[in-house]
């Protein structure tokens, strides 16, 4: 199997708080990597890091190298292409003031696409992709500002799907999504691994037993253990933190 991302001695600080400490791993193509682990354990920042959105945060410094398709990240020149390679996607929906229809055409036409054709079998595409098609086919001229927590949540994930990322990171794509609505998106997911690499930071470890083809266990900054996920969930990973975090002994 090809790895999609190679990271190799990754550190990361704010300020005289380090984040992430020293960190290696790599994520195979077409895999769901789920990493779990308790809040300040560096998930988020891991995945800031491989997208380049943590150049945002002032007082940051970052060491160590991360690979994608063998070329280092950080000697990209150009970032913007980068990100549309490896999407993202924030915890929190974060629409664009736009209709329901621009917010997901919005990256194709940054991209110079114009054709309406191809951009409406792209709207419709990605909002069938994040389980939203249903809902809102009948109103896309309406701001997407407008629609439900859970519902703005799915078009973000849609505008992030619109440029056809080769990777999709996810930071807790759940926190504002109902149960129903999680469990529609997790089939969608399972389906989209076919087209690209998935990174799911979530601190349901249910969600990544049921999605993870391995599971990352994150701990104060450090890597604690990465495995198959049904290792990783068994009754003997290699690490005892890792099987008291998983069976709720601390979180």
């Amino acid at each position: 199997m090809k790895n999609k991302i190679e990271i190799n001695g990754l550190k990361v600080t704010y300020g005289e708080k380090q984040a992430i400490k020293g960190i290696s791993l790599d994520v195979v193509e077409n895999e769901i990597l789920g990493i779990i682990g308790p809040a300040q354990s560096g998930k988020t920042t891991l995945l800031k890091v491989i997208n380049r959105t943590l150049e945002f945060t002032q007082g940051t410094s970052i060491e160590g190298s991360v690979m994608l398709d063998g070329v280092d990240i950080n000697a990209m020149s150009d970032v913007h292409g980068l990100r549309r390679r490896i999407g993202m996607v924030l915890p929190l929906p974060v629409g664009l003031p736009l209709s329901i229809y621009d917010n997901v055409a919005f990256a194709p036409r940054t991209a110079g696409l114009r054709n309406k054709a191809e951009l409406d079998e792209i709207v419709e595409r990605c909002l069938h992709q994040a389980a939203l098609w249903d809902e809102v086919k009948d109103r896309l001229d309406s701001l997407g500002t407008k629609l439900s927590g859970g519902q703005q949540q799915r078009l973000t994930i849609a505008r992030a799907l619109s440029h056809q990322p080769e990777v999709l990171c996810l930071d807790e794509f759940s926190i504002a999504v109902d149960p129903v609505t999680t469990m529609r998106i997790e089939e969608v997911l399972k389906t989209l691994k076919n087209d690209m690499t998935i990174l799911l930071v979530t601190n349901l470890v249910q969600q990544a037993k049921r999605l993870a083809n391995r599971t990352a266990f994150m701990l104060n900054g450090d890597l604690i253990e990465i495995d198959n996920t049904d290792v990783i969930f068994s009754e003997n990973p290699t690490e005892q933190a890792t099987y008291d975090y998983v069976n709720g002994n601390f979180g």
